[in-house]
């Protein structure tokens, strides 16, 4: 049996969960609308090899609002987001992402993980299948409540153009 792994393509806006060989599940995300880049600040998503570092948000409603990485006991509505215009959301689950590769994405001025790029749902209004994030791959929330649960710590995380 061979170990899952997720495979972002950024030309596609696609990530796909692989198992036995076979993709699984394919999603629709969001990756940065800055491009793909590895550079501490660039607002780019990271390419290369990642493992999943850790998993937040396990059993937290829909919705639930992460500001640095902690619940804030608050749920996403468009009411509640009205009184914070431009926010990047983070909602719902959290896979933070470490990079595998030394110079390319771990370590320095390019490290994934000291640049919080994450896996995570975001307002269901926000587009899917078009690059719009500051850095990190958006998903739907539904579709990362069932990735979320699907996937381990360690799980390899390609992500390519």
């Amino acid at each position: 049996m061979s170990i899952p792994r997720l495979v972002a393509r950024l030309s596609s806006q696609t990530l796909t969960l692989i198992r036995e060989g076979e993709g699984a599940r394919t999603y629709q995300i969001s990756t940065a609308k800055n491009g793909a880049g590895e550079q501490m600040g660039s607002g780019c998503t990271p390419r290369g090899q990642h493992v999943i570092r850790a998993k937040i948000g396990a059993r937290c409603p829909v919705g639930t609002v992460f500001v640095g990485r902690r619940a804030t006991g608050e749920v996403y509505s468009s009411n509640f987001a009205g009184r914070f215009r431009g926010r990047d959301w983070v909602l719902t689950r959290i896979l933070w992402l470490r990079g595998c590769e030394q110079g390319r994405n771990r370590l320095g001025e390019v490290d994934t993980m000291r640049r919080y790029i994450y896996i995570h749902g975001c307002p269901d209004v926000e587009p899917m299948g078009v690059p719009a994030s500051h850095g990190c791959i958006r998903m739907r929330n539904a579709d990362i409540v069932e990735l979320f649960d699907l996937v381990e710590l360690g799980t390899p995380v390609l992500i390519g153009e």
